[in-house]
């Protein structure tokens, strides 16, 4: 994988990453286009570039990462984070480092502070990767026909823990 850097998002990032269309079962994670999203998107979203400034994923926190629903409140005890990697890019072993630079880049902006995080079940390759990092699952709840695992790693020094 390129040398990484982040940047807050701009307009043209967000408009590209909600074209993004990933293939079963992860068509979930599509997202259609609204100015609301859009918004969200300019004020709580970072973009994270690879070489020559090609969008390789993005991180959000707060609100932005939380799935609304009627089963699990979210208390401000930790700090959402919420991830996404271009479609092409998946399931090519380089999660480990994206996810890696991830959590350093949310160190800088927040600085150590516990985590937590909101996947599907089904998706298995997720939760791997978040297991190597310290999260541990926490709660289950099930939005519509979607089961979500919440995950938490108590920290963010996460380079405590063996990777």
């Amino acid at each position: 994988m390129p040398k990484l850097q982040f940047e807050k998002m701009k307009l043209e990032d967000a408009e590209e990453i909600i074209s993004w269309r990933y293939e079963e079962p992860y068509q979930i994670y599509n997202n259609e286009s609204t100015p609301e999203l859009i918004q969200e998107m300019l004020n709580n979203y970072y973009t994270v570039y690879g070489d020559e400034k090609q969008i390789i994923g993005f991180f959000c926190a707060g609100n932005s990462a939380q799935v609304p629903n009627d089963f699990y409140s979210y208390s401000e005890s930790y700090l959402d984070i919420g991830i996404g990697m271009r479609p092409e890019l998946t399931n090519k072993g380089l999660g480990t480092e994206f996810f890696s630079f991830v959590l350093d880049s949310m160190n800088q902006i927040f600085g150590d502070v516990e985590l937590r995080l909101t996947v599907t079940s089904f998706n298995q390759r997720a939760r791997r990767l978040y297991r190597k990092f310290g999260f541990s699952e926490d709660v289950i709840f099930i939005k519509g026909s979607t089961e979500f695992i919440i995950m938490n790693n108590g920290t963010l020094n996460y380079r405590e823990r063996t990777i």
